[in-house]
């Protein structure tokens, strides 16, 4: 079977889920019709199906290569990027005074996740890109913004975001890389930087850089970090590609997986970069960047997943193994622990999906309407998109192989690609485990009043649903419930490292409640149906995981610092 786009799933979805409706009323994104978001769909879904889930493999078994200093790209990625670019996919959500859409991210978000269910090494490149287009938009300059967003939206040009170096991981403020003022109001960059996705190829004309970098005499640490803009090649008179900058690429990574998605080690010496934003304020320049990141990160751990399930429920349908019931198919479907297995798997694409798309939702009514409310919802949501997402598409990803037993194992079969593409998700644009502290501190400085509104949603639509389907209902508010108190308590700790010692199963936990939440709503669209089948699963069977996932967030530190280092390693 080959990869076919979700497109009813986000059809239903936004029709009954995520009230993509009230989008709509607003002045904004009034032009976003059910016409208009259905052909949209429509279209991507052809392109993913047709021209760049093709490509998957090409990534994986001819990976990119560094040849004379230029990044030569896998067989078929150019003309996949060039449909991309052409289509206009680049620029949904960018602003139409450059060329954009101005398309609502919700409906970003959707294309995003079936192209990297198509293909996640390419889909990597547009989406880098458009995590730049929305930095620029917000702290660049007019005179920036009218030379790049143009290129970078048409594709033209691509972009990459320079954060981490050799000595500066997840403590960003350790880096080194320095800027110099040239007196013509451009300055010299100079440093080294690591993991860099697509910091070159051979698909655009020009490569453009966000990089991080401490101005002479800036304070230590994130505060004294400004952002520059440094292309490949220094635009001429005429906003062309001009002389080649002082960038450079040392070397790609060697990789697990993502063969396909060239990552560098890039060299900056004084290479002429821009200010982008005020000096020293690099880091909320980026983390504009890194938030819409974050958001796309978590849809490619939720498209991987969806290739991965219907590699797995392709390779189901057809392997005959073993006994199976009366009236079976003869092949290992009918198996209950295939079953169980193909289920999980869908039921937890669903619950990430729709947790994605609420979140972007809310990103869009704060973008329409300025409200605070929906801003702080979208921020919240923000680290369990990335998180969930990416840890559904981990373990879906691994049960596809599984699900294939021995052949799993083998190579050919495609199925162990998908787990070793995905890996990496968990750990860029912020490790999930850093997503889980930021929710739990950052996200949590209201009070918990951003969960606090969430629970109280969640609780009011399974009081409404009680009378359908009781039990299920009733599962669902229990859990909102259960949740509620661990944030209550998780709130009223002062020490930090408590709450960071059960940051990651708290996530977990309400990314449970969240997703028996939406699978509910699903049900009460879908009376009798599939969709109601599926929430049944998921309630009964996956959502009282939250249960000893929240009693773990609340255990403290102690057990976690009892041993010493050298008991560890004993």
């Amino acid at each position: 079977m080959p990869y076919r786009a979700a497109v009813e799933d986000f059809n239903f979805l936004f029709d009954h889920v995520v009230d993509f409706e009230a989008l709509r009323q607003t002045e904004r994104f009034a032009e976003a019709t059910d016409d208009v978001t259905r052909a949209i769909l429509g279209e991507a879904g052809k392109l993913c199906d047709t021209v760049l889930a093709p490509l998957q493999r090409n990534g994986d078994l001819h990976p990119a290569k560094l040849e004379n200093g230029v990044v030569r790209t896998s067989p078929g990625f150019a003309e996949g990027f060039k449909a991309i670019a052409e289509g206009g996919w680049i620029g949904m959500s960018a602003d139409p005074e450059y060329g954009g859409m101005g398309l609502p991210m919700t409906l970003t978000s959707a294309v995003n996740e079936m192209m990297a269910g198509a293909c996640l090494s390419l889909q990597l490149a547009p989406l880098m890109s458009q995590g730049q287009i929305e930095a620029l938009e917000h702290h660049a300059s007019d005179a920036v913004k009218a030379l790049y967003l143009p290129k970078l939206i048409s594709g033209e040009w691509t972009g990459t975001m320079n954060l981490t170096e050799p000595q500066a991981g997840s403590d960003v403020g350790a880096l080194s890389c320095k800027a110099e003022e040239r007196g013509d109001g451009t300055y010299a960059v100079s440093g080294q930087k690591i993991y860099i996705s697509w910091g070159d190829n051979d698909l655009a004309e020009n490569v453009c850089h966000l990089v991080l970098a401490r101005l002479p005499g800036a304070p230590a640490g994130t505060k004294g970090i400004s952002l520059f803009l440094v292309p490949k090649f220094v635009p001429d008179s005429e906003g062309n590609p001009g002389k080649r900058n002082g960038v450079s690429v040392v070397s790609l990574e060697h990789k697990m997986g993502l063969h396909g998605s060239p990552t560098a080690v890039m060299q900056y010496d004084d290479a002429v970069g821009w200010l982008i934003g005020a000096e020293q304020g690099g880091m909320a320049a980026m983390f504009t960047m890194m938030n819409n990141a974050r958001l796309g990160v978590g849809g490619q751990g939720i498209g991987a997943a969806e290739g991965a399930y219907q590699h797995a429920l392709a390779y189901a349908l057809e392997r005959k193994q073993g006994r199976t019931g009366e009236g079976g198919t003869g092949t290992i479907v009918d198996h209950a622990d295939v079953r169980r297995m193909l289920l999980s798997m869908k039921a937890d694409v669903f619950a990430a999906r729709a947790i994605a798309l609420s979140c972007a939702f809310a990103s869009d009514m704060a973008r329409a309407t300025g409200g605070a409310d929906w801003a702080a919802r979208a921020a919240f949501l923000t680290p369990i998109t990335k998180a969930f997402g990416t840890d559904t598409g981990i373990a879906v990803a691994e049960m596809g192989v599984q699900v294939h037993g021995g052949m799993g194992f083998i190579e050919e079969t495609g199925a162990a690609q998908f787990s070793r593409d995905v890996r990496v998700t968990a750990i860029y644009e912020g490790t999930n485990g850093i997503q889980a502290m930021d929710l739990v501190a950052r996200k949590m400085m209201d009070g918990g009043e951003a969960a606090s509104r969430l629970l109280d949603e969640i609780e009011a639509d399974a009081e409404a649903a009680r009378e359908v389907f009781p039990n299920m209902a009733d599962a669902v508010w229990q859990a909102s419930e259960t949740l509620r108190e661990a944030t209550e308590w998780l709130v009223s700790q002062d020490n930090l490292n408590t709450r960071f010692a059960g940051a990651v199963p708290y996530l977990r936990g309400f990314a449970r409640v969240l997703g028996g939440h939406l699978h509910l709503k699903a049900a009460m669209a879908d009376r009798g149906g599939a969709r109601e089948k599926l929430a049944r699963f998921y309630i009964q069977r996956l959502l009282p995981e939250h249960v000893g996932l929240l009693t773990h967030a609340q255990a403290g530190e102690t057990e976690l610092f009892a041993m010493s280092a050298e008991e560890l390693a004993a």
